[in-house]
């Protein structure tokens, strides 16, 4: 697998996303609560940019008027139809056995591991000092 290196820890707070390109992908990767995960930027329904949708939680009912919320901030809903999909798996959340985005690894590396790797620059000397987000594809 190749490994892309996309962004510093501290450029996607808690909460938040950033869409990245990786070998001519869009790729929108979250941090959920200090966890991170990667989902294609692509609604399979129909190719809308999924990843600049709304993140939601989930409204659950055992019956009628009785409601819960969980899993605040785990979802994303496509902004063109409303197809809401599982932010750590890519499911779908109407359909999971058929229906999600493509999902993908991710790794934390400190900057020195990254520095001793072949990312290193042959004619420029290295200096890492923060925490990257790495994608693999």
């Amino acid at each position: 697998m190749t490994r892309h290196v996309v962004a510093t820890v501290e450029e996607i707070p808690p909460g938040s996303r950033k869409i990245v390109e990786v070998g001519g992908r869009e790729i929108g990767v979250f941090n959920l609560a200090g966890e991170f995960f990667a989902i294609a930027n692509r609604c399979p329904h129909e190719g809308a940019s999924l990843c600049k949708g709304r993140i939601v939680g989930l409204v659950e009912a055992d019956e009628p008027g009785s409601y819960r919320f969980s899993r605040k901030d785990e979802l994303v809903r496509c902004p063109w139809h409303g197809w809401e999909f599982d932010i750590r798996t890519g499911k779908s959340w109407c359909d999971p056995r058929r229906t999600k985005v493509k999902s993908y690894d991710i790794k934390l590396e400190d900057g020195d591991v990254l520095a001793e790797t072949k990312l290193r620059a042959e004619t420029f000397p290295v200096s890492v000092e923060k925490r990257y987000v790495v994608i693999e594809l």
